[in-house]
């Protein structure tokens, strides 16, 4: 068994130690320019066109990361950068689960327990106790219901939040009442204080989070963006937070990475930023996950985190 590893920041050599002690039998090697030897997988970030195009014989391609949506722009400009009819599959977790629950509980705890605004009064150095808010009322939305926005739902249920979420298809999670569809969005939107995005990238959801989407939330609420930065029409969440819609954002992902210094996010009073930190990818656990992949596909079973091409994720 062959195979080729690529990422154009990662340190290959613990990467390919680590599949080699999982699968002893394999051979694994970096891929380099030139290098057009057989290969059974290859595991990849934004690969070269060269990389892949044409392979011959190639069983399986895996990202190394939960979005394939950069890999799938790349072939969508370079068409052949995927070998058609090769399943692409994704990190379905290893270990992202966990991060991006600590992200998410730490923000939403930030804004129900009002942190925000007795930061506020510090720099004011006013000494001002502020009514906390009704948990009931308190409701948390999730935009996108994979295994992401499931492990987020589980972990904000602990605190007996009100939860709901809003996927492309129906889902059934219990005490969590699920919305669908664009024509259930609006109604999804009309109760939550809280709106979490962890929505793949996919053409339909470019810019979801605009000023009409704001607009329909409940007045002041807070916005938190773990998914993609090109969901967010960041100019509109300017507007929607001098409009009073929104009182307040936490976002990790953006437009353009890293922030331009001139950005008006990094001084604005009611945005937090992080640098795209609120999951990142935990070797041995994705190295876990690829090799017990690349186990069952040689035995002729379906892998976790095949990727519908044609939806996107």
């Amino acid at each position: 068994m062959n195979i080729i590893f690529f990422h154009p920041s990662f340190n290959a050599e613990p990467w390919i130690q680590g599949i080699r002690d999982r699968l002893p039998d394999a051979n694994v090697r970096q891929w380099l320019r030139g290098d057009n030897a057989p290969a059974d997988y290859a595991l990849v970030w934004l690969p070269p066109h060269e990389m892949l195009a044409n392979r011959q014989g190639i069983k399986g391609i895996f990202s190394l990361g939960a979005g394939v949506d950069s890999i799938l722009k790349q072939e969508l400009k370079n068409p052949g950068t995927l070998p058609a009819g090769v399943p692409l599959i994704r990190l379905v977790d290893a270990g992202m689960a966990r991060q991006m629950q600590e992200y998410v509980v730490t923000s939403v705890l930030h804004y129900f327990r009002r942190m925000d605004e007795y930061k506020q009064y510090q720099e004011q150095r006013l000494w001002k106790p502020l009514v906390p808010y009704n948990r009931k009322d308190f409701v948390i939305g999730v935009l996108g219901a994979g295994v992401l926005g499931c492990s987020i739902i589980e972990k904000l249920r602990e605190f007996d939040f009100n939860m709901r979420c809003w996927s492309r298809m129906p889902k059934q999670i219990d005490n969590v009442e699920s919305f669908y569809g664009k024509e259930q969005l609006g109604d999804f939107l009309s109760g939550c204080k809280v709106l979490i995005n962890v929505l793949p990238n996919t053409p339909e959801t470019l810019g979801i989070l605009n000023l009409s989407l704001f607009s329909q939330l409940k007045p002041g609420s807070y916005v938190i963006n773990v998914a993609r930065g090109v969901h967010l029409v960041e100019q509109d969440l300017l507007v929607a937070i001098d409009k009073g819609y929104v009182a307040g954002a936490t976002l990790d992902v953006f437009m353009e990475e890293p922030l331009s210094k001139l950005h008006p996010f990094w001084t604005h009073p009611r945005i937090n930023i992080t640098p795209h930190i609120a999951a990142n990818t935990i070797p041995d656990e994705a190295m876990d996950a690829i090799c017990k992949n690349i186990q069952r596909m040689e035995k002729g079973e379906s892998p976790s985190g095949l990727v519908d091409i044609a939806l996107g994720y």
